[in-house]
Formats: C-alpha cells, structure tokens, sequence
C-alpha cells in the first residue's frame, strides 16, 4: 500500500465510496421529503376541489345513504379515499372525538385510525395535512374542514397509501446501490490503470536517476507529457546535462592541473639531480639555482590560483562589498608593477578621469583583478611593448582598463580566453588568472571584457558605482 500506484488506486475508489455514500445519507432523505411533501399537496389541492358536495350533503342532514354515495362520488372523480367524520365539540368550541359518517373503502378498517388530522381541521377551519399509520400501512392524508353558514357540519378526509412514496425511494436507493457498484468497479479499474500508468512514467525517471547517481551521465529523461511529471523530467534532464558538462570541465581540469603540476616538479626533479653533481661548476649552479627558484615561484602561484579557483566554485570565497576609491587603489596597484616593467623594458600610463571614483566592492579583489590583467599584458606582450591603465565613471558605473599595444589576441584564442588553464601563445603561466578574475568581478556584480585586434589589446573591469 506504500506504492504510488496502489494509494491512487485507493484514493480513486474511496472518492467515489465517499460520494455514492452522499448521494445515500443526503440525497435520500431529502428525495423522501419531497416526494412525501407532493403527495400530501396534491391530496390537500383535491380535498379543496371535491369537497363541495360533500359539505352541501351534510348541510342538508341527508341521509346515510346520500351521503355514503356523494362521498363515493367524491372519491371516484378524486381517484382517492374519502372518509366523512363526525366531529364533537366541547362547550368551548374544541373538539373532541371524530365519528365515521361514510368511507368510500368497501371494507374500511379504521380500528387503528385516530383521525388527527381531522380533529386539527375541525380546531383550525382549514385544510390540514399529515400521515397516520393504519393497520397494515401508512396513509397520507388532508382533512378539510366542511362549514355551512359558519356551522361546522363535519370533516371530510381524502387518504392515499404513502407507501408508494417508500416504494419510489427504495427503488431509487436500489438504483443508486447498482450505479454506486458500477462507479466504484469502474473508479477501481480505471484508478489501477492510471496509477499504473503514473508508477511506470515515475518508475522510467527512477531508473534514469540511478543511472546518473551510477555516473552514467548519457541517460536520458523522457518529456513524452507537458504535465508535472513532464516538467519533472525536463528539469531531471538539464540537471542531467549539466552534471554531464561539469563532470567533463571536472576530469579536464583535474587533467590539465596534473598537467600545469607535473612539468614543474619533473623540471624540479632534472635540476635537483644535476646540482647533485660534484663536477658542476659555480656560475652554472647559480643558473640551475635560480631555475629552481623560478620553478618554485611557478609552483607557488598555481597552488595559490588552484586555492583561489576552487574556493570560487565552492562558494567559500567570502566578498565584503565597500564604498572604495577607485582611482587611489589604481594608483596604489599600478606602482607595485615598477620593477617588473623595468625588467620587462616597458612603461606603463595611468589614466584618471577624476580625483574620487567611487564604487561599491570588495577593494582587495578589484586589486587582485588589476594586478591579474596588469601581469597578463606584461606576460603576454613583447619587451618594450607600452601599457595604458585607465580609471572612468560612465553611465552610473566605474571602469577600470588595461590596454596594451602588443600584436593582440586571434580570434580564436579570442573566444577562449576566460577559460581555466588556457593559453593561447604557449608562454609559461597556469592559464587560471584570467578565469579568476571573471569569476570574482562576477561575485562583485561587475562585468569583465575583452577587445582586441592588431596592436591594440584592452580587457575591461565594469563595477557598479
């Protein structure tokens, strides 16, 4: 009963028990009322319409006789029974007892009739209604007060069996009972099928899931439906490809790391060895020395960008957003570079349109995003080659660009180049400071572009001001 397809199922059929059950306890009853208020409105109608000559007879203190044939009459045109009483009343006017005059019944039996539908007649002057139960069944009955010239001269009864009423109900309830089984075979069956067919759409996603649970990221959802199940699918099926695109980003960067990792160690590894030779002389070990040293320096780096990639992705790298002066934290950026352009044979310009260019970010990671793209024009470029650092406010942000005139970026490579560990001019690096810098000025709510073409390269940093 756990199953998906056997609650549905259950819920079908007790959905229909509850309203067959409904259609019993309230419809029912409500019906036998109704059925039982016409009758008695019917019978009140025909004592209205036929109990005139009834009254005129009984006026006229005819006979017995007279007046058992123009009650028969009555009951003939009425298609009734008519019953003639007798009423007694007390020095108050009330009544008392009623008589029997005449009965239309050719064998009356009125041992258990206590008429007091009659007697209410006579007490009110009007048409009174009820049912009363007889010897061997229940009548319905409206008794009418007969008046002549404001004398009480008897009341006039016209009865009918109410068991007919009983009668149309049980035949209805039966009805009911029969269409009720049908419904609730037909809800169980129906109910079956289409949890059946609900479990097996569930149980095809299921199998798929297990699947990309098992690493096999070629299975696939099936959307055969627009309703939830299919919209279920359809997003189990992005997840699916997404965890497919990460899985292989994932196996590419462990394999492009391992990569970026091994050269420098088997490097390290060669110079160790070498330097272990007694022969070696000094101005060469001083060279193998400063090899290592660099190799090192390399190592440093691409452990420190691996550190700061994988705390991105992660979601780890906390950012403090701060009104920051721009321009003075470019100024402060931009001078620690002297030493490497004096080696690099350049110069580099800083450009500020404005004392107080203000932004909202995190200040020391618009500095790591100024020192990566100032560092990557110097690796990337040719000595001499000169660099332009500019700081600006436009349309309600501040841009930061470092533009340099080397021979520029193919398209190609072009494309590219915010990929992690992508190089496009062979040149030692990890290939990640690039990646970094998107993914923090991303964080930032900033932007970072890239244009280029012949002797003119600029990667631009957007920050909200």
């Amino acid at each position: 009963m756990l199953s998906i397809r056997n609650r549905l199922a259950a819920l079908f059929f007790l959905i229909t028990a509850f309203a067959v059950g409904v259609v019993l306890l309230y419809v029912t009853p409500q019906l036998r009322s109704s059925l039982r208020e016409e009758k008695l409105g019917t019978l009140a109608e025909v004592a209205e319409r036929y109990s005139e000559p009834i009254t005129e007879a009984a006026a006229d203190d005819a006979s017995t006789r007279t007046l058992e044939r123009v009650v028969g009459e009555a009951a003939d045109r009425a298609g009734v029974r008519v019953i003639l009483l007798d009423v007694e009343l007390d020095e108050d006017g009330e009544p008392t007892s009623a008589a029997l005059v005449a009965d239309s019944a050719e064998d009356p039996d009125l041992n258990e009739l206590r008429f007091a539908t009659g007697l209410a007649a006579a007490r009110t002057g009007a048409t009174v209604t009820g049912t009363e139960m007889g010897a061997e069944q229940r009548l319905a009955e409206a008794a009418t007060a007969l008046v002549a010239d404001g004398k009480l001269v008897g009341v006039a009864v016209f009865a009918s069996p109410a068991d007919d009423v009983e009668a149309q109900v049980a035949l209805l309830t039966r009805q009911i009972l029969v269409a009720g089984a049908i419904a609730l075979t037909l809800a169980l069956v129906i109910g079956v099928l289409v949890a059946r067919a609900i479990s097996q759409r569930v149980r095809r996603i299921e199998r798929g899931a297990e699947q990309v649970a098992a690493g096999d990221f070629s299975a696939r959802f099936p959307t055969d439906s627009p309703d939830e199940l299919g919209q279920l699918a359809r997003a189990l099926d992005d997840m699916q490809r997404q965890l497919a695109e990460l899985d292989s980003a994932r196996k590419r960067f462990i394999a492009t790391a391992s990569h970026e990792l091994r050269t420098p160690i088997f490097s390290l590894g060669g110079f160790l060895e070498l330097l272990e030779e007694e022969e070696l002389d000094e101005p060469t070990r001083r060279v193998f020395l400063r090899q290592v040293r660099d190799q090192v320096d390399r190592l440093g780096k691409l452990a420190t960008d691996l550190l700061d990639l994988s705390r991105l992705e992660a979601g780890s790298l906390e950012l403090r957003h701060e009104d920051c002066d721009v321009g003075l934290l470019a100024e402060g950026v931009t001078s620690e570079f002297v030493p490497a352009l004096v080696s690099h044979d350049s110069r580099m310009e800083l450009r500020l349109a404005g004392r107080r260019l203000r932004a909202v970010c995190d200040p020391e990671r618009v500095a790591q995003v100024l020192r990566i793209l100032i560092d990557n024009a110097l690796t990337h470029t040719p000595s001499g080659t000169a660099l332009v650092v500019t700081a600006e406010r436009s349309d309600g942000r501040v841009r930061l660009t470092v533009r340099d005139y080397g021979p520029g970026i193919d398209d190609e490579a072009l494309e590219r180049v915010f990929e992690p560990f992508y190089t496009s001019d062979g040149t030692q690096g990890s290939g990640l400071g690039l990646a970094i810098a998107r993914e923090l000025t991303e964080r930032m709510e900033g932007s970072l572009g890239v244009e280029s073409a012949p002797g003119r390269t600029a990667f631009t940093l957007e920050l909200p001001a």
